[in-house]
């Protein structure tokens, strides 16, 4: 997913210095859910949606890692995804991975990315 569905290319999502290092959060967007992950110089952004039951994968407003903050946590069958590329490492998804949403960060502003033609 390029930026996210119908939404418009370069909208802020959040600066980030809002997003905790390790952590997560998420946004709801008019084309549907997103998260955004960072740890250390990581930092993606996935559709909140899990490729197994298509619900959300978090219980807790901007709760998307597991204990240790390493993985991408479902909260609703244990499902752990890299978070550099959202490809599902256990759980009943093993193999299938998360929609990428394309960002860019720019002066410390995440962005929606804009859409390449």
């Amino acid at each position: 997913m390029s930026a996210a569905g119908g939404e418009q290319p370069g909208r802020l999502l959040c600066r980030l210095a809002d997003i905790p290092d390790p952590g997560s959060r998420g946004f709801e967007l008019e084309s549907g859910a997103i998260f955004l992950v960072r740890r250390g110089a990581v930092l993606a952004a996935y559709v909140n949606s899990c490729p197994h039951t298509g619900g959300p994968l978090d219980w807790v407003e901007d709760q998307f890692l597991d204990l240790e903050r390493r993985r991408i946590l479902c909260a609703t069958h244990g499902a752990l995804f890299r978070l550099e590329d959202g490809h599902c490492l256990a759980g009943p998804c093993k193999g299938k991975g998360l929609a990428p949403v394309a960002i860019t960060v720019t002066e410390g502003e995440v962005r929606l990315a804009p859409t390449k033609p």
